[in-house]
């Protein structure tokens, strides 16, 4: 398959909201807050911020490079980089990692879903061991949670068959400024409640005597896993950019996108959390047990108002999610379309069969099933896999490469535009993706193993 029939982006903005939709997900609208609550609030987010700079921009341009280079799928993209050598196993091991992803998210997205249709039906109202007997009700029932989640795939496949430009490009300029616009209404409401200016000031005053070693690590897992570094995604979406496209200027934007939307998230949840007495570290039941309940008592008095914020939050999870799942199924879609020179249709389908099946065994083992690997449910398995060992070897990996592996011409030719732009920022980059990088990725990895 020649260069000329692969797919790209048509436009700067649509490279952005693209890429940035590929990032930003449920890690932003649910992970994030929970983790700024069990960590500090403000002095966890200043942290967060420095190793953005740190590891996250350069990262995300370490893949930038591999794919807009190659032009190509992840795996090919990572052979023909490295001129045939042995390289081709990290992008198959991140077309691997993101099609695992794709079918245990597809679980939690599913979920998302149904909890817009029970707003929707009125059916969140009650007291809080109501609405955590209903979240546990339904995620260990067999069927509901299977067809939610089998649908979220679906969803997903009709976007990726119609292609980079009209599928791809086009969503996201619809879903992004959506999930925007639904987060500023969201904010407002939360920050107008009686009390919410306490979750402000959480979010934003900063008490840098919270910052321990556990809140740096945090931060740094954080900056890592939010913006889907080691997944194969950075460098597939990047094979669709034009040589225009500046890599380094790209990768600031979509940090920045990112980093925004997590923090409006927090100004969402939090003042509102604060204003009915919640506390902050909720951990990960805030978003399907915690939150359902701070919407009622929060607009208790305004039950319309409580209904429809409801709805509001979980069409923004549900659209969140939908952003990511569509950037994991391209990874896998643009390698079979081009190593099996099948249809794009037929290619969409071997990702979606194979994240539909992941994504029921996960479904069933989290009750319904006791489907179990290594003491642990499959979900917890899948997600075990993944994000302490697939992503951190895949991102280190790509790092130690780029830094030392890859010829250097190359990489400058690709940071620079050839020659054209951050000339003297290169020397720099180099240095922190040969050094800085390798060593923050080996902490996130040694962190997650429960070695430090």
């Amino acid at each position: 398959m020649t260069e000329e029939k692969r797919g790209s982006f048509g436009s700067k903005i649509g490279i952005i909201l693209a890429t940035a939709g590929s990032a930003v997900g449920l890690g932003n609208v649910w992970r994030f807050p929970y983790m700024t609550g069990e960590n500090g609030g403000a002095a966890f987010i200043l942290v967060y911020i420095v190793f953005i700079f740190l590891l996250g921009i350069p990262g995300m341009v370490n893949e930038f490079i591999i794919g807009r280079h190659s032009a190509s799928n992840a795996a090919r993209a990572y052979h023909k980089m490295s001129r045939g050598r042995p390289w081709r196993g990290v992008g198959l091991l991140g077309i691997l990692c993101s099609t695992i992803i794709l079918g245990f998210y597809s679980v939690v997205a599913g979920w998302c879903l149904q909890y817009l249709y029970a707003s929707i039906a009125g059916q969140l109202s009650g007291d809080a061991d109501y609405v955590r007997s209903y979240f546990q009700e339904f995620s260990s029932s067999l069927l509901r949670p299977i067809l939610w989640s089998v649908g979220f795939v679906l969803l997903t496949h009709l976007v990726i068959i119609r292609g980079v430009k009209k599928g791809i490009e086009r969503i996201s300029k619809l879903l992004m400024p959506t999930l925007f616009v639904l987060l500023i209404i969201l904010v407002i409401s939360s920050c107008m409640l009686p009390g919410a200016m306490a979750g402000v000031e959480f979010l934003f005053k900063p008490d840098f005597s919270k910052i321990t070693s556990d809140v740096i690590l945090a931060a740094l897992g954080q900056s890592f896993f939010s913006l889907s570094l080691g997944t194969a995604c950075l460098c597939t979406y990047a094979s669709y950019f034009g040589r225009e496209t500046n890599l380094l200027k790209s990768a600031v934007q979509i940090s920045i996108i990112d980093t925004i939307i997590a923090i409006l998230a927090g100004l969402m949840i939090f003042p509102a959390a604060f204003s009915v007495g919640v506390s902050p570290d909720s951990g990960p039941s805030l978003v399907f047990i915690t939150l359902p309940n701070v919407f009622q008592q929060a607009f208790a008095s305004m039950p319309i108002v409580g209904y429809v914020i409801s709805i509001l939050f979980y069409a923004l999870l549900a659209v969140a999610a939908l952003t990511s799942t569509i950037s994991m199924h391209e990874i896998g879609t643009a390698y079979f379309h081009e190593e099996l020179k099948r249809p794009r249709v037929q290619a969409a389908w071997i990702v979606t069969v194979g994240a539909c099946v992941i994504g029921m065994l996960s479904s069933m083992s989290c009750g319904a099933c006791n489907l179990r690997l290594l003491g642990m449910s499959l979900m917890d398995f899948f997600d075990c896999i993944t994000a302490q060992y697939m992503m951190p070897i895949g991102a280190l990996l790509t790092s130690l490469y780029i830094g030392w592996g890859a010829r250097t011409a190359v990489v400058n030719r690709e940071f620079t535009n050839c020659g054209t732009v951050y000339r003297r920022l290169f020397p720099v980059y180099l240095f922190m993706v040969r050094f800085i990088c390798p060593i923050l990725i080996a902490i996130v990895f040694l962190n997650q193993l429960g070695v430090i």
